[in-house]
């Protein structure tokens, strides 16, 4: 696989191009090919999911001075959430350079928002192990924080449980319900898969590192598509 597109893009020469390989490796990819040599990108988007936590952070902390730790927590929440990855993975063709099983592949995994979501954090963890955190900080404020702005305007802050509940109890007089359906890996590597309920019926599903995360996801997915049946 020639990577040499990708490293252009993204402004950075990979000394062990295997480094950078390994961040498109996903798991399914190993049960078909066993005599693969690297591991699955599970560990690197591990690394890469608290690099981009600290450098967003940061960045937050840095220019928002008088605002309270909620509404920072929110706009973090707002810009690294399933959605907002995906779409910068989208951006920068990263789905092409998945390694995926055949079933994966036949399954859409190219276009899957949370493979995609998961494969930036992953390639972010191969850039701090490659670069350190000063070149991580390039690339999340190069390719993420520009949404800020439009966020921001948007009022696309408020955590997604919050407005998806707002929304069903003014609509359907309902609280919605959150089930985690789904676990997987390691106990120090869990991943969690949460499905978002109403009178009983799954609305929305979400994955992540932490059944909290897991569930914001899930109310996310859920208005996407209550808005797109409106």
């Amino acid at each position: 696989m020639n990577l040499t597109k990708l490293e252009t893009k993204i402004k950075l020469r990979f000394s062990n191009p295997d480094s950078l390989l390994n961040a498109f490796v996903h798991r399914s990819y190993l049960n078909e090919h066993k005599d693969f040599l690297l591991g699955s990108n599970e560990r690197l988007e591990f690394l890469g999911d608290a690099c981009l936590e600290l450098v967003v952070s940061e960045y937050l902390y840095q220019h928002f001075p008088e605002e309270a730790e909620g509404f920072l927590t929110n706009l973090r929440s707002a810009l690294v959430n399933t959605e907002s990855l995906a779409e910068t993975a989208k951006f920068l063709g990263l789905g092409e350079y998945l390694l995926l099983s055949k079933g994966e592949e036949d399954g859409g995994g190219r276009q899957s928002r949370y493979l995609l979501a998961n494969t930036f954090e992953a390639l972010l963890g191969a850039c701090y192990l490659e670069t350190g955190l000063d070149k991580c900080r390039e690339f999340v404020e190069r390719f993420l924080l520009p949404k800020l702005e439009l966020i921001i305007e948007n009022n696309l802050y408020r955590d997604a449980k919050s407005r998806f509940q707002e929304l069903t109890q003014e609509v359907l007089s309902v609280t919605p319900q959150y089930k985690i359906i789904e676990t997987w890996g390691p106990d120090h590597e869990k991943h969690f898969k949460a499905g978002v309920f109403v009178n009983e019926k799954n609305v929305g599903e979400g994955e992540g590192n932490s059944k909290q995360k897991a569930e914001v996801e899930a109310a996310q997915d859920a208005l996407e598509k209550w808005e797109g049946d409106m």
